[in-house]
Parts: structure tokens; sequence; C-alpha cells
């Protein structure tokens, strides 16, 4: 974002990142009563307005100001294209107008001493994020010229047949090490979606045992999890949470949703196990074909789902493994289904048997294997 260069001394992101730290809670405050005040807004729109005013507000607080010569666009690009799911013209006008009225309020109720740097730099902010906006629907309008040299890109092709002849879930951490052969990256994680309790939680990746440790609430620190569009970032730094990014050894990484006709599925993660790196947009348009013939796959995985016949599973014990999957513990699995812990802990004895695992890892591993789980 260009700082003006007029009178009144130009403001930075990083001192408007401190700032927004420092007022937050008043300006959450404020943002509530304009959002009540606004009666003529329809619900939805109120709602998608909402949304967006929290998980601006969240990404200014969670930011760490660390990037003094940066001035906050490459940031700002990232949090619009996590929220593209819920963005339309209408609601990013609604969604600036209520910030502005809050903050414009906010820096005269505490006759902060530089308030007119506050607010420029605020209408600059907004004056960025449309025209990123405006830009990327026109970048859309303009993919289908780059489509054809896409679509004959050999990767994608492998990528093609291998999905064609390949039925049932089972398969889907050799088309992850074979999506990491192909294009070229030395790690790529199936992050599942959870539609019912909003969350997700790590499926199939290297490193199973840290991957199914991975689960969380979409909005909780993992914006770019609500994500449904493609992201890269170059640091990912105040996007994800720090024991995630250690958990992993986190540089670079690239995000790819997995949807079809709509439905989410999941997300893809690559990146080079810390090693840092760019991807450029031809690139990223490439990785998000594999994101929809993913979701293609997806959505006919039942049609030719090999189960095992060997195994058989209670009604019970199949809830419990379904729950182990999506990444609960004994104590949580036991007040979701009204059970003791002692009594959960030999339903995960009893599926440890039948699936021949060591541990939990491997009971989940395994029926992902049989088809038991999808």
């Amino acid at each position: 974002m260009k700082r003006s260069s007029n009178h009144y001394e130009d403001m930075t992101f990083s001192e408007f990142i401190l700032f927004m730290k420092t007022y937050s809670q008043q300006l959450e405050e404020n943002i509530n009563i304009y959002l009540n005040l606004d009666s003529p807004i329809l619900e939805s729109d109120r709602i998608a307005t909402e949304m967006l005013l929290q998980s601006f507000l969240q990404f200014f607080t969670e930011s760490r100001i660390e990037h003094k010569e940066e001035d906050g666009t490459a940031q700002m690009h990232t949090w619009l294209m996590s929220q593209l799911a819920i963005l339309s013209m209408k609601s990013l006008n609604l969604f600036q107008l209520v910030f502005e009225k809050s903050l414009i309020t906010l820096v005269f109720q505490i006759k902060h001493h530089r308030s007119r740097s506050i607010v420029m730099y605020t209408l600059s902010i907004f004056t960025y994020l449309v025209s990123d906006y405006i830009n990327c629907n026109n970048s859309e309008e303009g993919k289908s010229n780059d489509k054809k040299s896409i679509l004959e890109n050999k990767p994608l092709d492998n990528l093609n047949k291998l999905l064609i002849g390949t039925s049932g879930v089972q398969n889907l951490a050799f088309i992850l090490k074979k999506c990491e052969e192909w294009f070229q990256y030395k790690r790529c994680v199936f992050y599942a979606y959870v539609p019912w309790s909003n969350e997700f939680y790590g499926a199939v990746g290297t490193e199973l045992q840290k991957v199914q440790s991975m689960r969380g609430q979409l909005g909780d620190r993992y914006t770019v999890f609500s994500a449904q569009k493609p992201i890269f970032l170059k640091d990912p730094t105040n996007y994800i949470k720090d024991d995630h990014i250690q958990l992993f050894g986190l540089s670079s990484i690239i995000f790819i949703p997995i949807v079809h006709e709509e439905q989410l599925f999941g997300w893809l993660t690559f990146d080079q196990m810390g090693q840092e790196f760019d991807c450029t947009s031809k690139e990223l348009a490439l990785l998000e074909q594999v994101g929809i013939r993913l979701g293609l796959f997806f959505s006919r995985r039942g049609e030719g789902l090999v189960k095992d016949n060997d195994v058989h599973l209670t009604e019970r014990e199949h809830s419990i493994l379904m729950l182990l999957s999506e990444g609960y513990d004994n104590k949580r699995i036991a007040k979701l289904l009204f059970l003791s812990e002692h009594t959960v802990r030999d339903y995960v004895s009893s599926l440890m048997k039948k699936l021949n695992a060591k541990n939990r890892t491997q009971v989940v591993a395994s029926a992902f294997r049989k088809g038991l789980l999808q």
C-alpha cells in the first residue's frame, strides 16, 4: 500500500498493526454497535459482514510486528484470498463502511495524536483491497486463455490417468506420494473438512502421526483453512499457529481447496519440508487443477469402495473409529457418546485387535486402507 506524501506523518504497516493490537477491544465494541445500528442490512449480508470483520480484526491482533520494511500488500492479499468464499462487492463495501465508521469513532474517542495518519492509512488499505478484489475477478475471467496449456501439462495428465484407474480412499496416500513426485514437492498433506462441526483434521500425508495430530476450528487462527481458492504463503507466520509451523518445520507452503459442485472436502498442502520457495501464478493455477480433479475423485469415491469383509465392526466401534480418525481423544469421545473413558479404552483396544494395529494412529491408517473409513 502506497502511503500518501501529505502534511501528516506517514504510518507504516507495523505501526498500524500495533495500533490495532492496542485498541482491538474498543474497536470491536464500536463494530458491534454499528452492525446493530445499520438496520436496513439484510440478515445474510450482516452475517457475511460480521465474519469479514472478525477475520480482519483477528488478522491484525494476532500478527507479529516484525516486518518493519514491508508495506503490508502481500499480507493483505493473502487475507483477501482467504475470504473469497464469502466476499462479494456488496459485502466488501458493507465491511469497509462498518470498519471505517468504527475506527474513525475510536480515534476521536481516544483523541489519538495520530488520528489523521491512522484514518488515511485505513483508507489506503481499503483502496488496495477493493482494487485487489477487482483484479482477482478479472484474472478469473482471463484464466481460460491459459487453460489449454495447463490441461496439456504432463504431471496433470499423469494424475488424470491415476485417478481414473483408482477407486476408494485407501489409495489416497499413494496418490499424494505421486503428486509429490510429479509436481516436485517434498511433502503433500490432505486435511479433511468436517462440515457438521466446521472443523478440519489431518488425514493423510508424510509423517502420518504428526499429520493426524492436527485439527482445528475454521477461523481459529487458521484463516487459510477457510479459503476456497488456492493460496501461496511465502511465510506462513501470522496465518498458521506457531505449533503447526514448528511441528512440520514449515517455511513456504501452498494450500489447495478440494471442492466439487460447491461441496468442500478438504485441502491439500504442498511444501518443501522447511525450504523457502516461490510459486508463480501459473504454477498455482496448475495445482488448482489438482484440487479440482481430487474433488471429482472424492465425489465418486463411494462408488468403487473396496471393503475388507474379514473385518466386522459394530455400530459403536465404527462410531469410535470415525471419531479417532478426526483426532478426538478418549475423554472427548466418551463425552460425545455418553460413555465412560474406561469403556472407550476397551473399544479402542478391540479396534486395535481387529485391525492388527499397535496404536491409535495405526488403527486409523489400517481403516483407511481397508476402506472402513471414507
